[in-house]
């Protein structure tokens, strides 16, 4: 799983997939399975790992994935596809659009997270050269009516998340090189914008986060090949090397919620780097010495 090189925490290879942009990693306490999604390959995956042996299923979508929640129901996903957000039945494959996200704009669905309330809260990224900073964060409410949140508008969505009591939005544009915050009101409202942590190496680009029992923000960092812990007050308190550049998404996750599983990708990567980095697109896993929290369940039910 992971290893202790010269004092430093290593992440071990937990599945040898290749995804080329393997994204979205989430732990689903109810069922004790992982589940993450290859964005350019258009694929969800689940990981079962028990008593009877371990098996990796996948699921084509008729679209780009770029995030995902768990609903009440335990058969139906809440996806974050390129263009819309839509309900998805795990057991038949049905798929119901819910609604579609900055239609005719150059910008596609990015990061996504359930707040503490059930509400699902995601971003959007510009998908043109140059990159220009044009997206948004909306949050799907539970009788689904989607809202536009008075955030900056940013290239590329990341890092949301939020805090134990819900009360901090965590979030970022990667481009900016910092993660934000700001205080999220159980009534959606949102203050008091600032900066939580600022990234200490120029090598890693803020990406996926998630956060820990103790409020400990983790964050994977694009290009930097780790994962950074953050404490509450946005002091850097740990690092887990990954053995690839690339490390996307982080979920805290395993029977005792203490093991962290991380995506990564190959997307842009040469031949050369690819022989280097044979394992680019598994997903990894460490052990975190931390405990994290269950996702929050989408609340919002189908019209129908």
């Amino acid at each position: 799983m992971s290893a202790q090189t010269g004092g430093e925490n290593v992440a071990g290879l937990f599945v040898p997939v290749q995804c080329e942009l393997g994204e979205g990693a989430t732990w689903c306490a109810r069922s004790g399975r992982l589940y993450w999604t290859d964005i350019e390959g258009k694929r969800l995956y689940r990981h079962d790992a028990n008593a009877s042996g371990e098996k990796t299923h996948a699921w084509t979508m008729p679209e780009r994935l770029a995030c995902f929640a768990f609903c009440e129901d335990e058969g139906t996903l809440l996806l974050g596809l390129a263009s819309r957000l839509a309900f998805f039945d795990l057991r038949t494959g049905a798929l119901e659009t819910i609604v579609e996200v900055e239609p005719g704009r150059p910008t596609r669905l990015n990061d996504g997270r359930c707040d503490r309330q059930g509400r699902f809260v995601f971003g959007t990224k510009y998908e043109g050269e140059p990159m220009r900073a044009i997206g948004g964060f909306y949050r799907l409410n539970h009788d689904l009516t989607l809202e536009k949140l008075p955030l900056p508008e940013p290239a590329i969505s990341n890092s949301i998340a939020f805090s134990p009591d819900g009360a901090t939005m965590y979030f970022c544009d990667t481009l900016a090189g910092e993660i934000r915050a700001c205080d999220y009101g159980a009534d959606g409202t949102i203050a008091n914008q600032r900066t939580f942590a600022t990234l200490a190496d120029e090598s890693g680009a803020p990406d996926g986060s998630t956060v820990d029992a103790e409020g400990g923000l983790w964050n994977a960092q694009w290009g930097g090949a780790r994962v950074v812990r953050y404490s509450a007050e946005g002091r850097e308190t740990a690092r887990v090397k990954i053995p690839t550049a690339q490390p996307s998404c982080v979920t805290l996750g395993g029977a005792l919620l203490d093991t962290l599983y991380v995506t990564s990708a190959r997307e842009g990567m040469d031949t050369e780097t690819l022989a280097r980095e044979p394992q680019a697109g598994g997903v990894f896993a460490a052990k975190a010495g931390h405990t994290g929290l269950a996702e929050p369940l989408f609340q919002g039910r189908r019209r129908g």
